[in-house]
């Protein structure tokens, strides 16, 4: 384990006088067994922890070339924003702006108002579809709670669409509270 070196003591009996001074005794720690002990307990730990798994959501998307045909009436577009917002309209409606994630909490509960959306909406129309656009400065995150949230309320047809400059003159439009139809009008 530790070895401590000593000087050999030599008789010094016939001397008398100045004493010498004695050198340092040196000493050696051996750790090895110290380190064959932490990398015990590093395997220990590592064999008996869980790994995280990594959560996947399974999206079962149709071919590319087939169309499907949905009246208008049926979609529901779903726009996630910056600031945890959303904005939702059926077919050509005016997009209403609703918060994805309560504000009294730490934002871990989906709201209340966007729960009841989803479900008013799908007990109004079963055959609902929806599409969802994110906005480049909206954080994954929303995208994925509210993917999660269709899967809850068993609503099981909906799509991943692009964030197109319409969308967000649709909803600039809507904050300024102007309804679709009337900009034409207007002009």
């Amino acid at each position: 384990m530790g070895a401590v070196d000593a000087p050999q003591q030599s008789s010094s009996k016939g001397r008398k006088g100045k004493k010498r001074k004695t050198r340092r005794v040196g000493f050696k720690l051996d750790m090895t067994p110290m380190v064959d002990v932490a990398f015990l307990l590093l395997t220990f730990f590592m064999l008996t922890t869980t790994f995280n798994k990594p959560n996947t959501m399974e999206i079962n998307v149709p071919p590319e070339n087939m169309e499907v045909e949905v009246a208008e009436s049926n979609v529901m577009t779903l726009r996630v924003v910056e600031n945890d917002s959303v904005f939702w309209n059926i077919a050509n409606d005016a997009p209403t702006s609703v918060n994805l994630y309560d504000k009294g909490g730490k934002g871990e509960a989906l709201s209340q108002a966007f729960q009841k959306v989803l479900e008013s909406e799908n007990e109004k129309n079963n055959n609902l579809v929806v599409v969802i656009k994110l906005d480049k400065k909206a954080k994954y995150r929303n995208l994925v709670d509210v993917i999660d949230e269709l899967n809850l309320m068993k609503i099981d047809r909906f799509s991943l669409a692009d964030f197109a400059q319409y969308d967000s003159l649709e909803i600039e439009k809507s904050r300024q509270g102007i309804q679709p139809g009337e900009e034409d009008a207007k002009k």
